[in-house]
């Protein structure tokens, strides 16, 4: 397919519906009780731990640490590898308010897992193809993803590593890292189960697939053209 049929779509608007579906989705998979996303499993395994701490602001904690391991690894720091911090920011922000407003996706309202088992299914399967779009939307933006996201895309990209196998690797690593936290504090499994295994191993290639789909139809380009090549990873 040629490039002048493909949709034109500004990478803004790509950056702000990301945040939106993706926040999303992890509202929609915690309701479902079947395990969250080995990558934010951490942050929520940690506000379970510290009552005071909302998901979002777990969310904080755990990419702060990233963001530092990440400048360690790409050996600089620059003033716009901040804005991945902020992006982390507004998605935990987000996501703490689909699960106030939305009855079933609010913990106070719906204990998780009380669903109908048919649908929290729908809901987890929903939620698992939402978070793997959202995600290959991120990556095709010039405006740094959240933390994990762009811990990937940077990483992956400064020493020369499939984007999609990189992937791969970090959430079986994150996974690991969930799987610890979650024994360590509470001697059994929180936020941790079925759902978490199958989106280790689908994850990587749902976002190659959703990748290659968006390739396909759409052209993401930057309205603000001098804005965007400050987010040279390079």
């Amino acid at each position: 397919m040629k490039d002048m049929k493909k949709i034109k779509i500004p990478s803004e608007i790509a950056y702000i519906a990301a945040i939106l579906i993706l926040s999303l989705s992890v509202a929609v998979i915690s309701c479902t009780d079947f395990g969250l996303s080995m990558v934010v499993a951490p942050a929520y395994i940690l506000s379970c731990k510290i009552e005071a701490m909302t998901f979002g602001q777990g969310e904080y904690v755990l990419q702060g640490i990233l963001f530092v391991i990440l400048c360690v690894l790409m050996k600089k720091v620059k003033l716009t590898y901040f804005s991945s911090f902020v992006t982390g920011l507004i998605y935990g922000a987000v996501l703490d308010f689909w699960r106030l407003v939305i009855p079933h996706f609010n913990p106070d309202i719906t204990q998780p897992g009380s669903l109908p088992v048919l649908l929290r299914i729908v809901y987890f399967i929903l939620g698992m193809l939402m978070t793997s779009f959202s995600i290959a939307l991120f990556f095709r933006t010039y405006i740094y993803p959240q933390v994990y996201d762009f811990f990937v895309k940077g990483v992956s990209k400064k020493y020369g590593i499939d984007t999609t196998k990189f992937k791969i690797g970090f959430d079986i690593s994150m996974l690991l890292i969930s799987v610890v936290m979650s024994l360590a504090m509470f001697r059994s499994f929180v936020g941790i189960g079925v759902g978490t295994v199958i989106m280790t191993c689908f994850n990587g290639i749902l976002i190659g697939f959703f990748g290659k789909m968006l390739d396909r139809f759409f052209i993401f380009e930057p309205k603000a053209k001098k804005l965007s090549g400050l987010f040279d990873i390079e």
